[in-house]
């Protein structure tokens, strides 16, 4: 943890030493927060997937994506899906970025396969 100017001050000015912030609480499956073109993104994998991404649009070999795209399930359950693709084949990809699988997870995924005519890629 970076200590301010302000507690610096109090420091050299022989004042008691700040009571710092608690650090941040991990991430369950200690995912990492990045952020990039001014998105954040839940994980630094996601992140890297979203660069590569860009990288394919602009070579040309994907016309366009959507991120965090939501499908509605019965029962008024919302699985999203992290990138929706659109290739210049006209083909579309449905793609999930993960590192860890939870059961739950699996679940929405299946329902999602199930309910409506795609089949979701999974990035580990």
């Amino acid at each position: 943890m970076r200590w301010t100017e302000q507690w610096l001050a109090e420091h050299v000015a022989g004042k008691q030493k700040p009571v710092l912030p608690a650090p941040a609480k991990p991430s369950k499956y200690h995912a990492v927060i990045e952020e990039c073109d001014g998105i954040r993104f839940q994980s630094k994998k996601e992140a890297k997937y979203y660069r590569e991404l860009k990288a394919r649009v602009f070579a040309g070999e994907v016309r366009y994506f959507l991120r965090q795209v939501p499908f509605h399930l019965k029962g008024g359950i919302k699985h999203v899906i992290d990138f929706v693709e659109f290739w210049g084949d006209g083909s579309v990809h449905y793609v999930e970025v993960k590192g860890f699988a939870t059961d739950m997870w699996k679940l929405k995924k299946k329902l999602v396969e199930d309910q409506y005519p795609i089949r979701i890629e999974v990035i580990r």
